[in-house]
């Protein structure tokens, strides 16, 4: 797959073209991507997605994000997108007249349009699908619905944050996951038993809160374990901490980069009497995640 940042550096020759913020990359974009790459192969014309980053509403209005760079790139490699336009989303972007958004999809020699009915461009939101006619015959498709109401990534995002990790699931077609960075932390869960990673993500990710059952993606293998995603109300924690137990692990993992596949909550974060109380919960969430992976 071709990366690119700016519409002049495409391939010459007609192309379709997908527009979107695609933030999670979920089954409404995965469907209307596969309608993109069916024309684009009737057509012997490659595909080209035409993205954002950060997607708009992040930039915008601070919204948490789904999917970071990296992993909208794995996406849409896996979805055999051949050339990615990811642009900066900044202020003079986002200033950007819809003509001259228009422009970009006439340099890129677009020979088909494919976008979502909820889709507007150019500064002030003024450009419409009504305004893509005039670059290129253009395919509106409307939102997937599924489980009761449209596939969305602010339905997504609201399910993220009350822990609905297998509600998420649906809607995105694949487990959400995480990544993140190894910090030092204060070895509480190695003092309980239940030695922890301290992941540092990147800010506006969206974490579900509670505890879940997890597979983690390591530098050293795959492994099953449990996360905590909370503010630790047992030790009067004032930061939210996203911390996950390896089992079968023994190592040191500070520095490395881990990726959380968020499976099934088992709970959400509770406030115990003591720390021994908290430790045996932990046995409990252990036994139930263990039985849940399968190990």
């Amino acid at each position: 797959m071709l990366l690119i940042n700016d519409p002049s550096d495409a391939p010459a020759g007609p192309k379709v073209v997908a527009i979107g913020s695609f933030d999670g990359l979920h089954l409404g974009h995965q469907h209307l991507i596969h309608q993109a790459r069916q024309a684009a192969r009737s057509l012997h014309a490659p595909l080209l997605v035409y993205t954002f980053d950060p997607p708009s509403k992040v930039f915008m209005r601070g919204e948490g994000f789904l999917t970071d760079l990296s992993e909208k790139i794995e996406l849409l490699r896996g979805l055999e997108v051949e050339i990615a336009l990811i642009v900066p989303f900044t202020e003079a972007f986002a200033r950007r007249s819809k003509d001259e958004f228009l422009q970009d999809l006439r340099t890129l020699e677009a020979r088909q349009i494919y976008v979502g009915a909820d889709f507007r461009f150019g500064q002030g939101r003024a450009g419409g699908l009504e305004d893509l006619h005039t670059v290129a015959p253009t395919q509106i498709l409307p939102l997937l619905e599924l489980g009761g109401g449209p596939v969305k990534s602010s339905r997504i995002r609201e399910l993220l944050r009350a822990g609905e990790v297998d509600e998420a699931k649906l809607l995105l077609g694949r487990a959400y996951t995480a990544r993140g960075i190894v910090r030092e932390g204060d070895q509480l869960g190695r003092r309980l038993g239940f030695p922890t990673a301290n992941l540092e993500v990147a800010p506006l990710k969206i974490l579900p809160l509670g505890v879940f059952a997890v597979r983690v993606q390591t530098p050293q293998g795959r492994f099953g374990g449990m996360a905590n995603v909370g503010y630790r109300p047992t030790v009067a924690g004032q930061t939210l901490r996203f911390e996950v137990h390896l089992f079968g692990f023994a190592g040191d993992l500070y520095g490395q980069e881990l990726t959380v596949e968020f499976l099934t909550r088992l709970r959400g974060e509770m406030k115990f009497e003591s720390l021994e109380a908290l430790k045996a919960q932990l046995a409990k969430d252990a036994e139930a995640a263990r039985r849940l992976l399968g190990i």
